[in-house]
Formats: structure tokens, sequence, C-alpha cells
């Protein structure tokens, strides 16, 4: 398998940097796969599974909420808002704070509530939740 440079970053740091044979992120409108010698692109995505493939025999799953991916000259560059190993979820908090949006999005004062970001923050609740049982 032929290898390409990846560097994830977040606002935080360099959340991880290595020579990868593939990286799927769920974008805007599905998921993609970039491989070596992937064409140039400039794109976002969106709340999901950021998966990882070194090589055959080790692969890393991520929960992220969404950033931008710069792709050029085997270089991909990776701008993630959150990027977590489902290890370091922490599932009380993702369950609490799914509950607070179910909460928030059924409550009878509509006019008070922020719904998208109330189906945002249950999104990514749900999302980290997914991600810490599968991988």
């Amino acid at each position: 398998m032929k290898q390409f440079n990846l560097e994830i970053i977040t606002p935080e740091k360099v959340a991880y940097k290595a020579e990868v044979a593939a990286i799927t992120l769920p974008g805007t409108k599905g998921e993609f796969q970039v491989l070596f010698n992937h064409t140039p692109l400039v794109s976002t995505f969106e709340i999901g599974v950021v998966k990882v493939i070194i090589d055959e025999k080790n692969e890393i799953a991520f929960a992220t909420s969404g950033g931008s991916v710069e792709i050029k000259d085997n270089h991909v560059l990776v701008l993630a808002d959150t990027l977590e190993k489902p290890e370091q979820i922490d599932i009380d908090r993702a369950k609490d704070s799914a509950e607070r949006a179910r909460k928030r999005l059924a409550s009878e004062k509509k006019e008070e509530i922020d719904t998208a970001r109330a189906e945002a923050s249950l999104t990514r609740a749900v999302n980290r939740l997914k991600i810490a049982k599968t991988f």
C-alpha cells in the first residue's frame, strides 16, 4: 500500500501526524476516501467518524464535529473542529449532552430555543456515543 502524509490539526493541537494508506471523512454529501495520488481538493466535512488506515493491519477511528480538508501532492491537511479517539470519549458526558438537547428540542417554549444549536448538539452527542460503542 502506497502511503501519503496526513496531518490532522484541531484548534488546540496537532492531533495526529503520520504516513498513512487512506483516510475516510464524513463529507457534506456523504463519506469520501483519500488514497495515494488523490486529485487536489479542498472540501468541508461534517459531524461523523474519521477513519485512518495506516496499513493493512492498523486502523484508527476518531469522532469529529466537522471541519475542512486540503489534499495536494500526497499531503492531506485536516483542520478539525474537534477530534476524539473512542477511548477519549466521556460516555456519561455525551449521554447528558444528548438528554439536554432532547429536552430543549421537546420544550414547549420553541421561541426561546436555538433549535439549530440544539439539533447540532444532539447530533454531536449521538455521534460520540456511536463511535465510543463501535470502535
